[in-house]
């Protein structure tokens, strides 16, 4: 049963993965989209604390933990998101269902473990008019457009190298594309112009990670981690075509390609800047955990000369979670909710953004439901974030929205020796 799910994971992953426009935020005109590399689904509901592992569940942020993986586990995550847009003026809401993650963990040796997958990392989904009167008193209208993004492949491998004592290493693969297109009309002007921009970016980058979880008094344990994420130095490979169009049919009157490799942009690069989060928790096995982390990165140096947006400044990013679980009962025997795991959490984002001079911030709560699947160690993980992004000052788009996540986290035998034939 467990393998025919894995392979309907697959076949949907297939499909959904390069398929799923996987934004509809306004902030996602910046940059290479909104990022969406996220834990999963038991950690986002942690407030995004990624420092804890287990035996049976999969930590995509933290390879350390695959050494303590003691069974095969695959999981996967899809999400809803329920957005209300608000200016100053007026608001609108809008929706959209996303495939977060399709992940496979398993032990290798003693004290070893491995993990691969794929996720998106970033998303483009923005649709923007401007409008504003020119010196002969007519309207201009700009109409921004984009799609696209950055999708994730990685390999993992965590080790326990002492006791107590984890490291991890991940290498991750980034591929995929970015379209942005301008469209300017002037009132009483029959033709506008255009500008299409397209960006097919890869690259890599690599997650390391350490953990020291020594015992307290042999009922509980001191959870610290550090986490290093470093640069990603991606190649983006550029096209430009501007042009006219007719402003009565919206048929294109004559459309050039521009000579980017004469001004040096044909293929330019993408540097985002190296994050580091520090954790700190503490608990009891199997009963309950708390803990906080702090990120932080210096965004101020990201480069993108081919894609960058006026009114846009980057200064340095960072970020506060806090977050935890309880079980009343893992091991009840009469009792399903005892076995259920409660989470909760929230986070504080600094997105280092200045967009009219205004911060984006985002803040967030979380809390879910990890729900045991009968009598295996498989089970299904529900979880809810209300959050709120930006501002309405300074003309600018402020995002309230509801995040309804679903994942599965299925354990198998694979790979695990059997001791008796």
């Amino acid at each position: 049963m467990v393998k025919r799910i894995l392979i309907a994971l697959v076949c949907f992953a297939a499909t959904g993965i390069y398929a799923q426009n996987g934004s509809v935020s306004p902030y996602s005109y910046f940059g290479i989209g909104d990022l969406r590399a996220v834990g999963t689904v038991e950690n986002q509901m942690m407030g995004g604390v990624s420092m804890y592992g287990d035996s049976i569940h999969i930590n995509l942020r933290n390879p350390a933990a695959y050494s303590q993986l003691a069974l095969t586990t695959y999981t996967a995550g899809i999400s809803r998101r329920e957005l209300r847009l608000k200016t100053f003026e007026e608001q609108q809401r809008t929706s959209i269902t996303t495939l977060d993650y399709l992940a496979l963990g398993f032990p290798i040796a003693k004290k070893m473990g491995m993990g691969l997958g794929i996720m998106p990392f970033s998303s483009i989904g923005y649709n923007l008019t401007s409008q504003s009167v020119d010196q002969n008193g007519s309207t201009v209208t700009n109409a921004f457009t984009g799609e696209g993004g950055l999708n994730r492949a990685y390999l993992s491998l965590g080790y326990e190298a002492f006791k107590d004592f984890r490291l991890g290493a991940t290498v991750n693969f980034n591929f995929g594309s970015l379209e942005n297109r301008r469209v300017q009309s002037v009132e009483d002007v029959q033709f506008g112009t255009l500008d299409d921009r397209e960006s097919k970016v890869n690259g890599f980058d690599f997650n390391f990670s350490a953990n020291y979880t020594p015992k307290i008094k042999e009922k509980y344990t001191l959870y610290t981690s550090v986490l290093v994420n470093t640069q990603a130095n991606l190649v983006s490979e550029n096209t430009q075509a501007i042009g006219s169009f007719s402003s009565v049919t919206g048929v294109n009157i004559e459309v050039i390609d521009v000579n980017l490799a004469a001004q040096n942009l044909k293929n330019t690069e993408i540097k985002i800047p190296t994050t580091t989060t520090l954790g700190l928790g503490f608990g009891e096995d199997k009963k309950w955990f708390m803990g906080a982390e702090y990120s932080f990165q210096k965004l101020s140096a990201i480069q993108n000369d081919f894609l960058e947006v006026e009114n846009l400044v980057y200064n340095d990013a960072s970020s506060i979670a806090f977050g935890g679980y309880f079980i009343p009962e893992y091991n009840s025997f009469d009792s399903f909710f005892k076995r259920v795991t409660y989470r909760a959490g929230l986070r504080l984002d600094n997105t280092g953004m200045m967009v009219n001079n205004k911060e984006i911030n985002n803040f967030g709560i979380t809390f879910g439901l990890g729900l045991p699947l009968g009598g295996s160690f498989s089970n299904v993980n529900l979880g809810f974030e209300l959050g709120r992004r930006g501002t309405t000052d300074a003309s600018l788009v402020e995002e309230s929205y509801l995040k309804i996540n679903l994942g599965l986290s299925l354990n198998d035998r694979w790979f695990v020796k059997r001791q008796i034939n």
